[in-house]
């Protein structure tokens, strides 16, 4: 999930024409030996910050289903989590990394939801909004300073972004449907092992059991004593 966030990221800032005039894209961590190699006008999208939203993780399971409306396999309910980034410009020049970091502010506060032609992998399969959050207010994670801090490099101006994406649910696939009756077998006592070739249980003049199933309620005959039964005699 963190892969297919970080590709729609990238789509999304390359469809505003941040990657145009030479300007590359990274998600590289900005520490200082990072910026001595730069040789080029960059922003950099730096994934730090990984946490849970406990409030909205949720018990059970869905059901998937093929063409047909059968069910094909079981998912348990995705687990949400904020992945909060650090978006930083980096030119040869203030001016121009404000100028490319104003770029990217507009474009990330154009939208509050990630656009859904930007999904890929189990974000498009899930088809659940993934939401964006840019220069909002500070949440749990390491202060600024704390985080150039250890970065190793003095202090800059940068955007932090959070993004609330789902972690696709273990699936397990489920068997295939029930299309036979149950096999019957008689045994001569409680201690006798063997077994009759047994006699198998079916529907008279039904090949499919309909969409209900064997647990469908069909007309039976009655047995001739039900039959006679509250009848007069002769």
């Amino acid at each position: 999930m963190i892969h297919e966030v970080d590709e729609a990221l990238r789509l999304l800032l390359a469809e505003a024409g941040l990657g145009e005039n030479g300007v590359d894209l990274v998600f590289d961590a900005p520490t200082s030996d990072w910026a001595a190699r730069r040789n080029a006008p960059t922003i950099s999208v730096f994934l730090y910050d990984i946490r849970e939203d406990i409030g909205r993780r949720r018990t059970g399971e869905t059901e998937e289903h093929d063409d047909a409306g059968l069910v094909v396999g079981r998912r348990a309910q995705p687990r949400w989590f904020d992945l909060t980034y650090l978006v930083t410009a980096w030119t040869n020049r203030p001016q121009d990394e404000h100028r490319l970091l104003s770029e990217v502010l507009r474009c990330l506060i154009h939208s509050d939801i990630l656009p859904t032609r930007l999904h890929t992998g189990t974000l498009a399969e899930l088809g659940l909004a993934v939401r964006l959050e840019a220069a909002g207010p500070g949440g749990n994670g390491p202060s600024a300073s704390d985080l150039w801090s250890a970065l190793g490099g003095d202090l800059k101006a940068s955007i932090n972004l959070r993004v609330s994406a789902p972690l696709a649910g273990e699936r397990v696939p489920t068997g295939p449907p029930v299309t036979e009756g149950l096999v019957v077998r008689t045994a001569a006592g409680a201690r006798d092992v063997e077994t009759g070739s047994g006699r198998r249980l079916r529907y008279q003049g039904v090949s499919d059991p309909g969409p209900d199933g064997f647990t469908a309620e069909r007309e039976r005959p009655l047995p001739a004593a039900r039959r006679r039964r509250g009848g007069t005699s002769g």
